[in-house]
């Protein structure tokens, strides 16, 4: 196998209801998905050892356990379910996504590589197969499985492609730390009814005017424990041609949704002038 070049795409939460928590600690959610065109790079090739080589580069490559990440767990369970036959790799990861920003980069490292061996190695698994595998590694992993828009029903535990692609232009701001996705949902009290929500949607307009009105129920518990990301928030909210703005999983990155590139970027210098220590990136939903 000579050396592959996978790309792992960014997930945005444009919406997240929290509905209760599940005995496995765990919690019930409905949210709404997208992906962006920032992504991690994987590079992999097959090698003669008897042990993988994984590493990892790029800006974002700190704070992430070498021993056991989402990258190690896959192979582990490939192992277990004795679908690799011997073979061994060597990886690197090169990261784009800001590890810990509730962007999903590890979840999309995973799941790109899950499919990425399911083809190449012609493993023949078919999805509810490669489900299993990738529901245990982490919840979002089966949600990054294809890169296509998702609502994730929390009520029937069910995971819903949305054919229809959305043309959004997005900002994305990084604080450069990492909330801790346990802390907020175990100090989190706000607690969905239910959602109305309908997943064939007819045009990016319709949705923008639901967006608008919706909100992700992790995130006054984020800004209580991270005043920071409150004050990100606000600032990009009050940028011309920004929709909305808000976390996107239980942060630390905040998402904005403008109405047009240009803008986009002049709000993007105007908080690289304000915070010019934290990651601002502008990008298009795929």
């Amino acid at each position: 196998m000579n050396e592959s070049k996978i790309k792992s795409f960014c997930k945005i939460n444009l919406f997240l209801k929290v509905f209760s928590k599940l005995e496995n600690n765990y919690h019930k959610i409905s949210t709404l998905v997208t992906f962006s065109n920032l992504h991690d790079v994987i590079y992999i090739s097959k090698i003669k050892n008897s042990k993988d080589i994984i590493f990892f580069s790029g800006k974002y490559k700190k704070g992430i356990n070498k021993k056991s990440n989402t990258i190690t767990k896959l192979l582990k369970l490939f192992r277990e379910n004795k679908l690799l036959q011997n073979h061994f790799f060597k990886i690197n990861v090169k990261k784009n996504i800001p590890h810990g920003s509730g962007l999903g980069g590890g979840s999309s490292n995973a799941a790109s590589l899950l499919n990425y061996l399911n083809f190449k190695l012609k493993l023949k698994l078919d999805k509810k197969k490669i489900k299993k595998i990738a529901s245990k590694i982490g919840y979002d992993v089966p949600i990054c499985l294809e890169k296509k828009n998702t609502f994730v029903n929390g009520h029937k535990n069910e995971i819903l492609r949305i054919k229809k692609k959305f043309k959004f232009n997005l900002l994305i701001v990084y604080p450069n730390f990492i909330c801790s996705t346990g802390k907020i949902y175990n100090k989190n009290k706000i607690l969905s009814k239910k959602l109305h929500f309908n997943p064939i949607i007819k045009n990016d307009n319709q949705l923008i005017e639901f967006l608008k009105k919706e909100n992700n129920d992790l995130e006054s518990t984020t800004i209580k424990i991270y005043p920071k990301i409150g004050k990100i928030i606000k600032f990009i909210k009050s940028q011309k041609g920004c929709y909305f703005s808000r976390i996107s999983g239980s942060g630390s990155a905040s998402i904005g949704i403008f109405s047009n590139m240009k803008q986009a970027i002049r709000a993007q210098k105007r908080i690289k002038f304000k915070y010019p220590k934290y990651w601002c990136v502008v990008s298009k939903t795929i």
